[in-house]
Protein backbone atom coordinates (compact mmCIF):
# COMPACT_ATOMS: atom_id res chain seq x y z
CA UNK A 1 0.00 0.00 0.00
CA UNK A 2 1.31 3.46 -1.07
CA UNK A 3 1.77 6.51 1.44
CA UNK A 4 -1.20 7.70 0.06
CA UNK A 5 -2.88 4.82 0.48
CA UNK A 6 -2.46 4.84 3.35
CA UNK A 7 -3.34 7.92 4.43
CA UNK A 8 -6.38 7.93 2.52
CA UNK A 9 -7.78 4.61 4.56
CA UNK A 10 -7.42 6.83 7.49
CA UNK A 11 -9.67 9.70 6.02
CA UNK A 12 -12.20 7.14 4.91
CA UNK A 13 -12.06 5.65 8.42
CA UNK A 14 -12.67 9.00 10.15
CA UNK A 15 -15.41 10.12 7.77
CA UNK A 16 -17.40 6.98 8.14
CA UNK A 17 -16.56 6.39 11.99
CA UNK A 18 -15.25 2.58 11.21
CA UNK A 19 -11.98 1.80 12.56
CA UNK A 20 -12.28 -1.23 10.30
CA UNK A 21 -12.87 0.09 6.90
CA UNK A 22 -11.05 -0.99 4.32
CA UNK A 23 -10.30 0.26 0.73
CA UNK A 24 -8.58 -0.10 -1.85
CA UNK A 25 -7.88 1.14 -5.79
CA UNK A 26 -11.52 -1.12 -6.97
CA UNK A 27 -13.60 0.60 -3.94
CA UNK A 28 -16.53 2.94 -5.01
CA UNK A 29 -19.31 4.61 -3.44
CA UNK A 30 -21.32 0.98 -3.63
CA UNK A 31 -19.17 -0.70 -1.71
CA UNK A 32 -19.55 1.58 1.28
CA UNK A 33 -23.33 1.44 2.55
CA UNK A 34 -23.05 4.88 4.29
CA UNK A 35 -21.47 6.61 1.32
CA UNK A 36 -24.48 8.73 0.65
CA UNK A 37 -24.05 12.58 -0.54
CA UNK A 38 -23.61 14.19 2.35
CA UNK A 39 -20.96 11.92 3.70
CA UNK A 40 -19.26 12.48 -0.01
CA UNK A 41 -18.43 15.80 0.46
CA UNK A 42 -17.88 15.49 3.82
CA UNK A 43 -15.08 12.78 2.46
CA UNK A 44 -13.68 15.47 -0.21
CA UNK A 45 -13.37 17.95 2.15
CA UNK A 46 -11.24 16.01 4.58
CA UNK A 47 -9.33 14.60 1.40
CA UNK A 48 -8.26 18.10 0.66
CA UNK A 49 -7.16 19.03 3.82
CA UNK A 50 -5.28 15.57 4.64
CA UNK A 51 -2.91 15.92 1.32
CA UNK A 52 -3.07 19.89 1.00
CA UNK A 53 -4.60 19.49 -2.50
CA UNK A 54 -8.25 21.77 -4.12
CA UNK A 55 -10.01 19.57 -6.11
CA UNK A 56 -12.43 21.43 -8.92
CA UNK A 57 -16.05 20.02 -8.67
CA UNK A 58 -15.28 18.22 -12.53
CA UNK A 59 -12.58 16.71 -11.04
CA UNK A 60 -14.87 15.28 -8.29
CA UNK A 61 -17.73 14.22 -10.36
CA UNK A 62 -15.30 12.56 -12.73
CA UNK A 63 -14.03 10.17 -10.00
CA UNK A 64 -15.34 6.50 -10.09
CA UNK A 65 -13.27 4.86 -7.33
CA UNK A 66 -10.58 5.14 -4.79
CA UNK A 67 -7.95 4.60 -7.24
CA UNK A 68 -8.90 7.44 -9.71
CA UNK A 69 -9.01 9.56 -6.10
CA UNK A 70 -5.35 8.19 -5.41
CA UNK A 71 -4.40 9.25 -8.88
CA UNK A 72 -5.77 12.91 -8.33
CA UNK A 73 -3.99 13.51 -4.80
CA UNK A 74 -0.57 12.06 -6.54
CA UNK A 75 -1.17 14.20 -9.98
CA UNK A 76 -2.03 17.17 -7.24
CA UNK A 77 0.64 16.65 -5.35
CA UNK A 78 3.24 16.52 -8.19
Amino acid sequence: MSDTSSKLQGVFRDVFDNDELLIDRSTTAKDIEDWDSLRHVGLVVNIEAAFGVKFTSLEVASLGSVGEMIDLIERKQG
